[in-house]
């Protein structure tokens, strides 16, 4: 029961009425029995979103497009990766001080290493927006062999340069080999409502390659559900959104949840939220 006492967490971005972020963690607020809610904040203007933050002490937010990297100004220290991509998807507030942190690629990596060891894997990444900046770095840091792949030229090549790694721009001409031993899609393509299109045809993805979608809604994308017919192993959008969630509550409470918790209220929410949807019709 919310009291006097119960300490307030959110997420920040527009639109973000759709997330499942309050999914997870009041999930975890519940199990471990804190005093704690989370809530959406469609926000309209960042600067009296921060202030709001410190002005009502609110314990830590989750940051999502468009506000990643726009929120780097208002805050007091960057932590880990974020320092490195300029990126933010968390913040903590201690002691009167905003601490921006990154768990897209921790959570990424997780989700990837729980099936393989990365060291020396050839992995091409598709998107350089926020999340794939995260995850290219995790990537790089791991000794993978990187390519970044982008609609958009200059931030491909930008991110690339960073990395000191390939770009090649998308789409790919159809016929094109592809030599990843891993494919990341972490473009909105494929998501909610345009679930019918993928930033790959078919054809191009072999034989017992790894398929990861950071993609959520759907769960089975058209690009993972064409992978599983090529022979592929897929990771879906839920294995690294559950992990980065976990990573956030550790960041703001010091506890370790159970990610197979988190993964079964997640899943309960997509399956009500389509049945919802469905029912409309």
């Amino acid at each position: 029961m919310m009291n006097g006492h119960t300490q307030l967490y959110g997420i920040i971005g527009n639109p973000v009425r759709h997330s499942l972020s309050p999914v997870i963690h009041n999930g975890v607020f519940r199990r471990k029995g804190f005093n704690a809610v989370y809530l959406a904040f469609e926000v309209h203007d960042l600067d009296d979103a921060i202030r709001g933050m410190r002005g009502l002490g609110i314990g830590g937010l989750s940051v999502t497009m468009p506000f990643k990297a726009a929120v780097l100004p208002f805050l007091d220290r960057l932590e880990g990766v974020a320092k490195k991509i300029r990126s933010v998807n968390t913040i903590a507030q201690e002691d009167g001080m905003l601490i921006g942190y990154n768990t897209d690629g921790s959570g990424a990596m997780e989700a990837l290493e729980e099936k393989m060891s990365l060291q020396g894997k050839e992995v091409m990444i598709l998107g350089a927006g926020g999340a794939g900046r995260a995850i290219a770095f995790s990537l790089k840091e791991r000794g993978c062999r990187l390519t970044v792949a982008n609609r958009s030229l200059e931030k491909g090549r930008s991110l690339a340069e960073e990395l000191g790694v390939e770009f090649v721009p998308l789409p790919i001409p159809a016929g094109t080999g592809i030599q990843a031993e891993i494919i990341i899609n972490a473009t909105s393509v494929g998501m909610h409502p345009l679930s019918e299109e993928s930033p790959l045809p078919k054809e191009m993805l072999p034989e017992r390659m790894t398929v990861m979608d950071i993609v959520y809604r759907p769960l089975r994308t058209r690009l993972l559900q064409e992978a599983e017919e090529r022979g592929c192993r897929t990771i879906d959008g839920l294995e690294m959104l559950a992990r980065q969630g976990a990573a956030q509550q550790r960041i703001w409470t010091g506890q370790n949840p159970d990610i197979g918790e988190i993964k079964k209220d997640l899943r309960e929410a997509i399956i009500d939220k389509f049945e919802t949807l469905n029912s409309k019709f």
